[in-house]
């Protein structure tokens, strides 16, 4: 079967960055495999492959050179929720007076009786799964994070999720699982709110002390890993996230993803959290750049 890999690399500016195709002669043609690969907040610039000279993407450079290199693209959206909302729909965001940057509260932005991208390739017989960032709301704005969560992902036509509901700086810190919160526990309920604290809760702000990195523009509500938040959050302690590992476990998830369905056509739309702050390297990438 033919595998086409498309790389979306997007930066504040949303520029398509580059694409791979590559094809086994002899093979059913037909039905594609495709991978969308969605960066966040990554710059034009901060590809070596374009340019950059501190930090090296080899990785990224080889699917560029394999492939086709975009050095002009116009984008639907430079903020996070808007252009995810673009990219799924279709549609143009500011049609949709809801398409902003959502808090990790917000209500699924995309109506469940719209066509997507994902329900368009179930169409053609695709299995369709997205791993990483999220960022389009969840439920109906009154989430039981301790319950099953929907609609979301799979009611717009992804057969397996595994995302973060918003973005890494912004609460809930949890990875969900087709609707479920990873390793929750009934006895340390998860409770979210983007309006008050929780009595007793520490946040960036009240509590310096326990921060590893200096709060900044509105970072300063629970804190999480050493890292304070926008918004709070009480409970779920063994599900919350550790930052510096996020990129290798939705990394694991979609290598798992692909293993799974190689024997048939798939969809995965993988969106990287990174590199939108807070910026956690794992300790096997600090001080490898000259930043």
């Amino acid at each position: 079967m033919k595998f086409l890999t498309i790389t979306l690399l997007i930066s504040t500016l949303n520029i398509l960055n580059s694409c791979n195709a590559s094809q086994n002669q002899g093979e059913d043609s037909s039905l594609p495999n495709v991978v969308i690969i969605y960066a966040d907040d990554l710059g034009y610039g901060d590809v070596s492959a374009y340019g950059a000279t501190e930090i090296t993407t080899p990785n990224i450079d080889r699917l560029a050179h394999g492939g086709l290199r975009f050095t002009n693209g116009y984008s639907s959206s430079a903020t996070c929720s808007p252009s995810r909302y673009a990219l799924l729909t279709g549609g143009y965001p500011w049609r949709n007076e809801k398409a902003r940057i959502l808090d990790g509260t917000a209500p699924l932005l995309i109506s469940t009786e719209q066509m997507t991208l994902p329900k368009m390739f179930k169409e053609r017989g695709y299995h369709t799964g997205i791993v990483g960032k999220w960022h389009l709301g969840l439920g109906d704005g009154h989430v039981d994070w301790n319950e099953q969560i929907a609609p979301g992902p799979n009611e717009v036509g992804f057969d397996y999720a595994y995302i973060m509901a918003a973005t890494q700086d912004r609460v809930p810190t949890v990875y969900i699982e087709n609707g479920k919160v990873v390793r929750s526990d009934p006895n340390d309920p998860i409770e979210v709110s983007y309006r008050e604290n929780f009595p007793g809760e520490p946040t960036g702000k009240d509590n310096p002390e326990l921060l590893k990195m200096k709060w900044h523009h509105g970072h300063f509500n629970t804190v999480v890993n050493g890292i304070s938040r926008i918004g709070f959050m009480k409970g779920g302690t063994e599900a919350r996230w550790v930052d510096e590992n996020m990129a290798d476990t939705f990394l694991v998830r979609a290598q798992d993803y692909i293993l799974a369905h190689k024997e048939e056509p798939f969809f995965l739309y993988y969106a990287l959290q990174q590199p939108h702050v807070p910026r956690t390297p794992h300790p096997r990438f600090v001080g490898k750049t000259g930043m």
